[in-house]
């Protein structure tokens, strides 16, 4: 049997919104290594110094589609400055790998009008995963 995963706080999961198996090749992008002090936003050095750590992690992974969780790894990523909103409910690419982009689950506890929106892209990204 399959068992669901997704963020630590497990705020996907408990709300059923997500059922990928580990053995579904998904690797969800975070861009820093560590919290910035005080749960602020990464400033661009911190992302600029981090990103060649997530891109040579996703070269060795080689994943089948990639989800890109929140505004700063959907930027780095998709190599544009758009706001998450207008990033998401696309496929785009990255190095040849679908990419799919969705709001972070903390995002989701602040904002619960999120929560069909995110349920979408999970679904474009199963699509995706099912070869859709």
């Amino acid at each position: 049997a399959s068992r669901s995963w997704g963020p630590r706080d497990g705020s996907w999961t408990s709300c059923g919104l997500i059922d990928l198996s580990r053995e579904d090749s998904v690797y969800i992008a975070n861009v820093l290594k560590c919290r910035p002090p005080g749960n602020r936003n990464p400033l661009p050095a911190e992302i600029d110094c981090c990103a060649p750590y997530l891109k040579k992690q996703i070269e060795l992974v080689r994943p089948e589609v990639l989800l890109a969780v929140g505004t700063f790894s959907a930027q780095l990523l998709t190599g544009q400055t758009s706001t998450l909103g207008r990033l998401r409910g696309t496929v785009h690419s990255y190095q040849g790998v679908p990419l799919v982009v969705t709001y972070h689950p903390a995002a989701l506890l602040r904002n619960p009008k999120w929560t069909r929106p995110v349920w979408d892209d999970l679904q474009l990204l199963r699509g995706v995963l099912d070869g859709g």
